[in-house]
Parts: structure tokens; sequence; C-alpha cells
């Protein structure tokens, strides 16, 4: 509360606020006199429990936390808002698709899905990427991830994997990692899910921002327009800054250094008003393709590759705003995949059929009863006309006697009679497809859902040589954690499947003195699928350091006309500088002045930059070769195929290092400032060999 008050003195001489709009109230909205004494019988005497004052205020404090999130705990969301740039009537009639230059309000939530709220952000993990849009025909909630695929086809498997996935009940660990016995055995057992293994351990699940994800809806849902036609479509998110992701013994340094980077890296680029963009692309297809295609359009494992149906961009998403209160927003917004508008409609995808049922069930468990609705992050942002009433925590509720339908309560105003209150329209309300639906009840998985690996192979093959290595040390890595071999075993028996080489690149990485059999196939892979280049993050570098930041290291006497032009060079990409010294409070230049710092060396270590450039003084050179958070500056910046700009005063330090006679291409001598803010545009430098062992 900003007034004058002093808290030093036990509340005896508190000021009165200066104007009645700051004076403290109760949540009933009473005033406070005194909020910091419990009342008491006496000085001395004990505390009284008629102090209605306290009991709120200790009550509220004991309600305080709701129960977390069982998946996708930990979550990060921003205000935004979503621009139509091309309407497309001849799909759907949902207005946000019809609408363009309409500005859409949104809120939209990036998650990581295993580990609780306390886990760090770089976790190898699916990404959620989930957006509300507050419509004119009321919310439509796009409920999706980092990657287009999911580990089972069936609903009914959804608590089986999660507890997989999550830590083991005796022991209550692992955290936020599938490096362990639990996870595998499940995945080992479960051969639809090798399609996602390949997407998991791949780069995809240590991005280096959300700003720099992709996303998708992961099922196929339907459109429907005006005439009642439907096509079938997937949702994708295209990010304008392009892909980018860390690797993995760059995440784990990160997630030290600081667990909250991918949280830190969007509050303040939305601060900077440097705010990130994803195009909303479709893949809209119709029955006779779905009949056609080499795999079934309802199955969440199996992706349809763009060069097949390409992805159409109708609009573009831009977040603008950072939440007011974490808890009110972040915590507290529901998203629904059942949620949507008239002009959509869903398929018979079983994984979809089961999030519809599930996600509302688990709202009503988070959020207290079925009026979480009425929070105001979650509440529509058109007219809301109903019958519901009462329940826990009800807000709003109908006028008048009337609270069933139908109703005889109709009639002129002028008579005294109530009105009716609403009425459903069938002309432009929400109705559902006439899909056939027949056969007999049974519990069976569809033979049209049986190929596990043909897909699997197909994104690995997509992948460029460098992400192919990647994945296999995150396998090897992944599976040396597993103490059961057999379940070792079982998992490179399931990679034979997919390619034969990454199968005997992780065997021999876990020393297996004899390849295991082959897993028995439900289904024949095909294996003459094409490679397909979006499937691949570095085959669609973005080139350009836009949103990236450049870790700039001085320390004294360095040359202030090479500073200053890294830091004016950077800034016209689109990038970010951030000053590290020896001090957080800078360093003093070669002109005298003194540059202002942001980090500490040994707090600002480069696997938080994209790139780093190192200036300092003849004599600063030389006192930091022996530096062990300089020396480790370098080394890692180095092992992580970062650009690495310097100054010729730094050479003493780079040899300290022991990089010195190692100086590759990623090496930019600063005399041009110019040159090494073109050569980051790159990102890495990846033809440097220590990477490939990473």
């Amino acid at each position: 509360m900003a007034n004058d008050i002093d808290f030093d003195d036990g509340g005896a001489n508190h000021q009165k606020p200066k104007g009645s709009d700051d004076i403290m109230t109760t949540a009933q909205g009473a005033p406070v006199a005194d909020d910091q004494n419990w009342l008491t019988a006496g000085p001395r005497g004990p505390q009284l429990l008629e102090d209605h004052i306290a009991r709120e205020k200790i009550f509220h404090f004991d309600h305080e936390r709701i129960p977390e999130r069982v998946v996708h705990a930990r979550g990060y969301g921003i205000h935004g808002h979503f621009e139509l740039k091309k309407a497309i009537p001849e799909y759907s009639h949902a207005a946000i698709f019809n609408e363009v230059g309409v500005k859409t309000p949104t809120f939209t939530r990036f998650s990581t899905v295993a580990g609780n709220k306390g886990s760090p952000d770089l976790a190898r993990d699916v990404r959620g990427f989930a957006t509300k849009f507050y419509t004119k025909q009321g919310n439509w909630d796009l409920v999706g991830n980092n990657i287009p695929v999911f580990f089972i086809q069936d609903a009914i498997k959804f608590p089986d994997l999660i507890h997989a996935a999550k830590p083991a009940p005796d022991r209550g660990f692992p955290q936020a990692q599938t490096a362990h016995d639990n996870f595998w055995d499940f995945i080992s057992l479960t051969p639809e899910s090798m399609h996602m293994v390949m997407w998991i351990m791949s780069d995809r699940t240590i991005p280096r921002s959300f700003r720099f994800m992709e996303g998708f809806g992961v099922h196929t849902f339907r459109l429907i327009n005006k005439e009642g036609q439907s096509h079938f479509v997937k949702f994708h998110w295209k990010p304008h800054l392009g892909m980018q992701s860390v690797i993995w013994n760059e995440a784990v340094k990160v997630n030290g250094a600081d667990p909250d980077f991918h949280r830190r890296d969007m509050w303040d680029s939305i601060e900077a008003g440097d705010f990130p963009a994803w195009d909303l692309g479709i893949q809209v297809f119709d029955e006779d393709f779905a009949e056609s295609f080499e795999f079934d359009v309802l199955d969440a494992t199996k992706i349809i590759p763009e060069e097949q149906v390409p992805v159409q961009i109708i609009g573009t998403l831009t977040l603008d705003a950072n939440v007011d209160n974490f808890f009110a927003e972040t915590e507290q917004v529901a998203f629904c995949t059942q949620n949507i508008v008239p002009g959509m409609d869903f398929s018979n995808d079983p994984l979809l059929q089961g999030r519809n049922f599930s996600y509302l069930d688990t709202q009503l468990k988070r959020l207290g009863g079925p009026n979480f609705t009425h929070i105001p992050i979650n509440a529509p942002k058109c007219p809301v006309r109903h019958f519901q009433q009462d329940g826990h925590m009800a807000m709003t509720n109908p006028k008048g006697r009337a609270n069933y339908e139908p109703n005889s309560w109709s009639g002129p105003m002028d008579d005294n009679r109530e009105p009716r209150g609403p009425r459903a329209c069938p002309m432009n309300g929400f109705t559902s497809y006439e899909a056939p639906v027949e056969g007999p009840k049974m519990r069976v998985r569809s033979e049209t859902f049986a190929d596990h690996y043909s897909q699997a192979r197909q994104f690995y093959i997509s992948q460029t040589r460098i992400e192919r290595g990647h994945m296999a040390n995150a396998l090897t890595f992944e599976l040396s954690k597993v103490e059961h071999v057999h379940i070792r075993e079982r998992m490179v028996g399931h990679l034979r499947n997919i390619d034969e080489n990454l199968a005997k690149e992780v065997a021999d990485g876990l020393g297996m003195p004899d390849m295991p059999e082959k897993m028995p196939a439900a289904r024949e892979p095909i294996t003459d699928l094409p490679p397909s280049k979006p499937l691949s993050i570095l085959a669609n570098s973005p080139k350009t350091f836009k949103g990236r930041k450049l870790g700039l290291y001085i320390a004294e006497g360095a040359d202030a006309a090479t500073v200053k032009a890294l830091m004016e060079g950077v800034k016209a990409e689109g990038g970010m500088v951030e000053i590290v010294a020896p001090h957080v409070t800078g360093a003093r230049l070669s002109d005298g002045t003194l540059q202002a710092a942001q980090q500490k060396i040994d707090g600002g270590p480069s696997v938080l930059y994209d790139a780093v450039a190192i200036v300092m003084g003849e004599g600063a050179g030389k006192n930091y070769a022996d530096d062990k958070p300089s020396i480790d500056f370098v080394n890692d910046a180095f092992a992580h195929a970062k650009f690495i700009g310097f100054s010729p005063e730094v050479m003493p330090l780079l040899k300290g290092a022991g990089v010195a006679e190692k100086m590759d291409g990623g090496f930019v001598e600063l005399g041009d400032a110019k040159g090494f803010v073109d050569a980051i545009k790159d990102l890495r430098f990846w033809d440097r060999a220590a990477v490939k062992q990473d």
C-alpha cells in the first residue's frame, strides 16, 4: 500500500493514509484500523477468537494454495491478441475465422508436463502450448503442445503414462525427468509411443525459449461451414523468430544457473516491448484424403507431413502483456479441449474424446466447483446467458423466478410479467456435425492404428546429422539411468524397427555385448517414407539474431568503441545485449567511462546467452587468464558451439581456457564488430567437432 505509514512501531503511531482509496479493508470491504496486531485480552493476554480481521487474514492464507495441476504444473502465462489475416468461410462459419483484421483477446500458457511447480524450466520435457481465445461467440481453447504427436492413442492409458513418468510412489523421485526405470519400462511395453520417443529425444524438448517453439493442436478437429459441410483440420503455430533449442549439457547448466530461465526470458522480452508472435496455420483436408492417407488421421501418434497437406497461414498471435498477478491468472486459468465455438467440432480421435471429459473434471477439482468460469481469467468476454445457478463460489446467477427452461414467463414487458430468459437458437447456436455413427459396443483398438514405427523412422531421417547425434546421445543417456538390463534391451529392440544405425549407436553407447532382437511389429514398418524438412530445427534455421541475447563480458580497459559497436550492432539486428563483468557494478572502459553490468561473471555463465563476446584491456586479459569463472565462460561457449567474439587483449584468457589452439571459424576477432554481428545470425558454429560429443 502506497502511503507514509511507519511499520517499525508495532502499529502504535500509524498515520492516516493520504486518500480514502488507500485505506485497507477486509475482504468484506470494512476499513481496517490495525493490520499489525491480533486482538488480545490486555497487552500480554491471550488472543481473542472474536478478532474477525485476524481470522479472515489467516483463513485466507491457509487456503491460498490450490492443488497444482497433475500435469503441466509448471506454467507461464501471457496476455495477447489474435488477428485474422485470411478469412476461411469455405471451411468454417466461426466468427474468429471470418472477421479479417479483428483482434481477439487471448491468454496463452506455456508449461512443462512432468515436473511440479518448483521444477526447473529446462527439463527435457514436452512443452504445453495452450491458448484461450475470448471470441464473440464464447471461449475457444486450443490446448496443444510444442510436439504434434502424443505417447498414446487412447485416453484410458493417460493415467498409466503419467504415473510412469512422475516420481516413483515408493521413493518420491526422480523429479521432472524421464531418465528412470518406470518411464522406460512403460514406454518399452507401449510400441505406440515410439514416434513420440523420437520427438522427446530430439532437441524439441529442450527449447531455448518459449518464443522459439512451434505449437500444435495435436488432434484432428473438424471445421463446419454455413452449408453444414465438414473438413478435417490440424492446427499449427509457427514462431516469427524461428525455432531454436539448446543442447543437453547446456540445459543441465542452465537449470543450475537459472531454473527460471524460460520465465525470465519471456518476462524480459514483454517488458522490453519485444513482443513474440506466432502465425496460426491450418492443415485442411477432406474425407477422401483421410481415407487415402497412409495412416489414420484419428491417431494422435501420427502427423500429416506438410509436403502432403501444406499449412495455410490464416492469422497471427501476438503476446504483449505480462500478467498482473501470477496466481489469479496463470495458476487459475482453466483450459478445456471441449471449449469450441460454432463452426468447429470434434473428430472421433479417442485421445481427444477422453481429454474432453478429463479436462473439465480436473478444473472442478482444482478450482473448487462448477463456477470456475466466473473467475475473470476464465470468464468469456461476450454475454453469458443460461439457467445454471448456485454452486460453490457462485458470483452471478439468473435474475427473476425463472431458473428452468422451458417456462411460460414470457410476454410483453408492459404486462408486468417477468421476461422468460434465454432460449436456444437453432440458426446461430452450436450444432454438431451429423457424422454417421454405427457399430457394436466393444473395447478394441482400430487396426488402422497399428503402425508404430514408420513415422518414427520418418522423423529420425528428417533430422540433420547434428540432430541425429543429439538424439542418439539423449537415448543413451536416458537408458543408462535405467537399472534393469531387460528394459534397455527392449528399447534397443524397438529402435531396430526405426533405424539400425541409431539402434547400434545406442547399443554401443550402453556397452551392450550383443544387439537385442528386434521387437515384433504389429504392422510391418514402411521404410521408404521420404524425409520431411519441416520436422528439423536446424534445417529451418531463421538466420537471424533477432530476439536472441549476446553475453558481452567486459573488464577494466575494454575498448569503448568496440563495446559501443557491439551493443549498437546487436540492437540494430533486434537482439539484446547483457553486460557481464568481474563485478556487478561494471568496468571502466578505455575512455574512462564506467559501463554498468547486469551480471557478475560467476552469476552470468555463457550458457545463458546465444553468443558471447569478450572485451578487456591488456592488463585485465592477463589477470583473468587463470580465473575459474572466466575460464568456464569460455570453455562452455566453446563446447556448446557458440560464436565467440574477442579482442586481441583476451588471448591470455583463451590460452588459459585451453581453446586458443582450437580456434575455428566460430571465433571472430572484434576489430570487425559488424563481421561478428553478421556471423552470429547463424546462432551456432555446428562445424565445431566438440559439440558432436556433447
